[in-house]
């Protein structure tokens, strides 16, 4: 803590933080990579799923085959990009993709659906009738996990802050139960979430479905 300026804001905030050369490294939506003019990838860890991740879904009040919009959540390029291509490759469904405002979850209704992420994904679990997981989809379709966000700086870090940056993140992850403690919730097991649904090892699998997914967003 004494060697960094810790900056907290939603995904693509950060992102655009970093695109913007106003920070070094930011957890960021993965999506941003190719735009990037560099790009690396530093710590064994990441915002990962090997199963159901919970907090990225599609919402709708009709089956997937009776969508006809899409409202697209502005907090995560990943999400969007994603929910794109498992449309077009895995529900080979053509829909109306548009963009969310403030409150976009209202507008759920009808044919109409949304891409919620984070907190307000938990909540909208126990609004609507249909819920469809993205990281589930991309495992059926792909067979590969999937990476929702990765540390990645703009320029060469000093191997000797990668280190212990990385020492950092490691402590955190055996400590989930301190974190859990301290952060009450009512709308959905943390436990499950944090020891289940996320996964945080960069392990070469998730790699390989990081590869993969950046090669469908050229």
């Amino acid at each position: 803590m004494d060697t960094i300026e810790l900056i907290e804001a939603y995904p693509a905030k950060i992102a655009q933080m970093l695109l913007n050369d106003e920070i070094d490294v930011g957890l960021v939506p993965v999506a941003i990579i190719p735009k990037l003019k560099e790009a690396h990838i530093v710590t064994d860890f990441c915002i990962g799923a090997e199963t159901e991740v919970a907090s990225v879904c599609l919402f709708s009040e009709v089956p997937i085959e009776q969508i006809e919009t899409v409202i697209l959540d502005y907090q995560s390029s990943t999400s969007v990009n994603l929910a794109k291509i498992l449309f077009k490759e895995y529900w080979q469904k053509k829909v109306a993709f548009k963009e969310a405002t403030a409150n976009f979850r209202e507008d759920i209704k009808g044919t109409t659906a949304a891409v919620v992420i984070g907190d307000r994904a938990f909540e909208q679990r126990l609004i609507s009738k249909y819920s469809y997981d993205l990281a589930t989809a991309w495992i059926a379709h792909t067979g590969l996990p999937f990476v929702f966000a990765a540390w990645v700086a703009n320029k060469p870090l000093h191997e000797n802050f990668i280190e212990a940056f990385n020492m950092a993140n490691g402590y955190g992850i055996k400590h989930i139960d301190e974190v859990i403690a301290e952060n009450t919730y009512d709308k959905y097991d943390l436990k499950k979430y944090y020891t289940e649904n996320i996964s945080y090892q960069f392990t070469e699998a998730k790699k390989r479905g990081l590869t993969f997914f950046l090669e469908k967003l050229q």
